[in-house]
């Protein structure tokens, strides 16, 4: 993750982008993308893999950067956030059940 960001910060700087990574502007872009990946399953369950893997890839670098901007490690935030989803979804409720924690 640390190379990743290093290279996503370096070509930031590079450009001189870092005025246009504000969060809001980073928060667009994040949803931008990931409605350009829903696309990717617009009419069935065929895709494009590869087609998948830029929109992937492009939602997973807008993220980082919004980490960045925010001041956060995005990994931590994220590993932070799956302890809180494993306290709402115990093994013994969830385990191959979809239904929202509340209603578990």
């Amino acid at each position: 993750m640390e190379k990743l960001k290093g290279e996503l910060l370096e070509m930031q700087r590079e450009r001189d982008w870092k005025q246009f990574h504000t969060p809001e502007n980073l928060a667009k872009s994040i949803s931008i993308e990931a409605a350009e990946l829903l696309e990717c399953f617009q009419w069935n369950n065929s895709y494009n893999l590869n087609e998948v893997c830029e929109e992937l890839a492009d939602i997973v670098n807008y993220c980082i950067l919004m980490g960045d901007a925010l001041g956060v490690n995005i990994e931590d935030v994220a590993l932070e956030k799956n302890k809180k989803t494993k306290n709402k979804y115990p093994i013994d409720k969830a385990k191959g059940n979809s239904t929202k924690y509340t209603k578990l």
